[in-house]
């Protein structure tokens, strides 16, 4: 056997009700929606009205199990890695309770050496039911909270869990619970690199590169049971690797620490033409850099770094990462009109073009890699050169963000807390520091990685929303303490370079005017909820518009496969439970009155609700481009829907482009042509040139 293997415990188990009634097979990364629908004892979710019947099921608790077998040997290590588990769950091994679990945002590394038998063994993860389980939350006094954002159910902010699944304003109320990412057994006797961190200098046109390294080993607890621990390992020479690992293993009973004078760590890059250059002393130095750009600016050249573990001259483990050679920053320089706000790559300034991301599911598990790859294809396509992933979702798989490496995707990432209130109990501050260091080390080796970003909207809600103030000075005070001194702190520790921003919009923290006009980020909504003309984006010019939108109604062929005949109206039951913003019809009837004749028919209306959408947004973009300098980046709410629903996404569902989207390959073109046209009918022509090329 392999001193490292991994034995993946994904495919078919099976699923119960929580009486150990057996229900159906279920494919793991799966759900309870999942193995339901797919074996046809579950309606679909989506069509008509079968949300709401389908939301009672998810009240009940749930067990996932199956048998596998495993050639067991002695002095190995085991560990149980849960890459995603929703949400509440407890984790048996052969009847023994292993890990609680309660963070669907978190992977968990669980020991399981001593319970795994030679031969068959069985694993169960009974999952409690979500609903249940914010019900049932009882909120310390003083610290009731009351606000549920627009669509959701109540005590979504009690558990850590997709915000979104909850409902939303275009989502709906089905929180599933399932296994929904990769379930393995990691194994290893000796040693295992746990961690690769590689960091740049940008000097002269050079590239200094150094790396650290942590290494996992194996330790007897107390009670004789195997343990583990964590040590940091430099990748110098042997012996100076051997004096780091025996000074923080100290007398612990590893089984490294007598052979640490063998420990080596060796570490090469290779280049985007193939070539090796060797780590000497932890460092390696690039004399021609091949520099990594956004879309539209230059290629995404990306080279590999490797690194190997050996014990005497015994090879152990690796762990390989691809990363760009680049400096990427927000740019936060003074100027006439108050503080920029702009991303800086290579010392070059950007105008940031892109929409914001949602799920494409509200069953996670459906979200393969080809849905990823489809949707990241047609922003791509689109001229997008950035991408913010949105609070009240999920942090994707790695496949996203390799995607947004290849194809020069600038990723604005959100962490996962939106438009919510926060009660910080111990639980949660340890929860949050460690869903902070989890997802800050899996991703900071990205080259698209652009900016962390504390949450959606809720600096703005503490400072002048209605419902939001009336809660406790003790909730606000909890919100300064999670997003500006536990995230940020939790962040350094794991990613020290990439850019934090506390909350979007933001004006840099504290709730100093957090919807500037003149610093930081804007969301910007009076156009669509308030009603304004289109002509009202005109009116301002903010530093980096990062949300923006307006609503249609999906395609005909979408609303076809939730519908019946006799539901084609607006204002059926059917249409309006696939219309979760209670007062967007009437809006979009609004500008129809204001823009256009009445349609005569429901696919007219259909067809021109598209039409609006597109109109209003390339009304705002074109604005901000033609005012580059000062605004420098306009990010449309939203890229992509989770289900068959009328909403602000310029994609539906099932990948059918609205106008919105054909439109967004003009207005975010390199190089834009458009005119302003003034109150006494004076046409002035303007052109934006977002690339390294000059314009003739």
């Amino acid at each position: 056997m392999a001193q490292h293997e991994k034995f993946y415990l994904n495919g078919t188990w099976q699923l119960k009700k929580a009486d150990e009634t057996l229900l159906c097979p279920v494919e793991i990364p799966g759900s309870v929606l999942s193995g339901l629908t797919e074996h046809g004892l579950l309606e679909d979710p989506f069509y008509r009205m079968n949300e709401y019947p389908t939301r009672g099921l998810l009240k009940n608790d749930f067990i996932f199990s199956r048998e596998f077998e495993l050639k067991k040997e002695e002095g190995r290590v085991y560990a149980l890695c849960c890459d995603g588990i929703d949400t509440v769950a407890d984790i048996f091994i052969n009847g023994m309770l292993i890990k609680h679990v309660d963070n669907m945002h978190l992977r968990y590394r669980i020991l399981c050496t001593n319970v795994l038998k030679n031969g068959t063994n069985n694993i169960t993860v009974k999952i409690h039911s979500a609903i249940a389980y914010v019900n049932e939350h009882v909120p310390a006094a003083g610290k009731e909270i009351h606000y549920t954002a627009c669509g959701a159910m109540e005590g979504n902010q009690y558990i850590r869990k997709a915000h979104s699944m909850f409902g939303w304003d275009w989502g709906p109320q089905l929180p599933d619970m399932g296994i929904w990412r990769d379930i393995f057994i990691d194994s290893y006797e000796k040693a295992e690199l746990s961690d690769l961190h590689i960091r740049q200098e940008h000097i002269d046109g050079k590239v200094f590169l150094s790396a650290e390294t942590k290494v996992m080993l194996p330790e007897k607890a107390q009670d004789g049971e195997i343990a583990e621990a964590e040590y940091l390992v430099l990748p110098q020479s042997a012996e100076s690797n051997a004096r780091i690992l025996k000074e923080s293993v100290g007398n612990n009973d590893s089984t490294l620490a007598e052979n640490a004078d063998n420990l080596e760590v060796k570490i090469t890059l290779q280049t985007p033409d193939g070539k090796q250059i060797s780590f000497s002393d932890g460092k390696c130095l690039v004399e021609d850099p091949k520099l990594w750009w956004p879309n539209g600016y230059g290629a995404q050249p990306l080279y590999t770094v490797r690194a190997e573990l050996f014990l005497g001259g015994e090879f152990l483990d690796a762990k390989e990462l691809r990363i760009g050679l680049r400096t990427l920053t927000v740019s936060q320089e003074k100027d006439a009109w108050g503080e920029e706000f702009a991303f800086c790559i290579n010392g070059v300034k950007i105008f940031a073009k892109g929409a914001d991301y949602i799920p494409e599911d509200c069953i996670y598990s459906k979200i393969t890699p080809e849905r990823i790859y489809e949707l990241l294809d047609t922003a791509v396509a689109c001229h997008f050169n950035c991408i913010r992933i949105w609070g009240g979702g999920y942090y994707p798989a790695d496949v996203f963000y390799d995607y947004c490496d290849e194809h020069g995707l600038i990723v604005w990432q959100d962490f996962m807390y939106a438009c919510n209130v926060y009660e910080l109990t111990e639980k949660l501050r340890e929860s949050i520091i460690e869903e902070t260091k989890d997802n800050a080390g899996r991703l900071r080796h990205h080259a698209s990685l652009g900016l962390w970003c504390g949450n959606n909207e809720m600096e703005s809600a503490w400072d002048h929303w209605g419902g939001f103030n009336d809660h406790s000075d003790t909730l606000k005070q909890d919100y300064l303490t999670m997003f500006e001194k536990l995230i940020p702190e939790a962040l350094k520790s794991e990613d020290d370079v990439t850019f934090y921003w506390p909350s979007s919009p933001s004006s840099g923290g504290n709730f100093k005017d957090p919807d500037s006009d003149d610093v930081g980020d804007r969301h910007y909504w009076d156009v669509w909820h308030g009603e304004k003309p289109f002509s009202d984006y005109e009116n301002y010019y903010f530093r980096f518009c990062s949300e923006f939108g307006f609503q249609s109604f999906p395609c005909k062929k979408t609303i076809d496969t939730f519908t019946l005949p006799k539901d084609r109206n607006i204002f059926s039951e059917v249409m309006e439970s696939h219309q979760k913003n209670g007062s967007a019809n009437a809006k979009i009837l609004h500008y129809i009155a204001e823009n256009f004749l009445y349609p005569k028919d429901f696919e007219s209306l259909i067809y021109i609700s598209q039409v609006l959408q597109a109109i209003a947004i390339k009304s705002g973009v074109e604005h901000w481009r033609r005012n580059r300098g000062r605004c420098m980046g306009a990010i449309y709410w939203q890229l992509n829907d989770n289900w068959p629903v009328a909403s602000w996404a310029s994609i539906d569902y099932f990948g059918r482009w609205k106008a919105l989207q054909y439109f967004s390959r003009h207005f975010y073109a390199d190089v834009l042509g458009s005119l302003k046209v003034s109150a006494d009918a004076v046409y002035t022509p303007y052109l934006q040139n977002e690339t390294m090329q000059e314009v003739v």
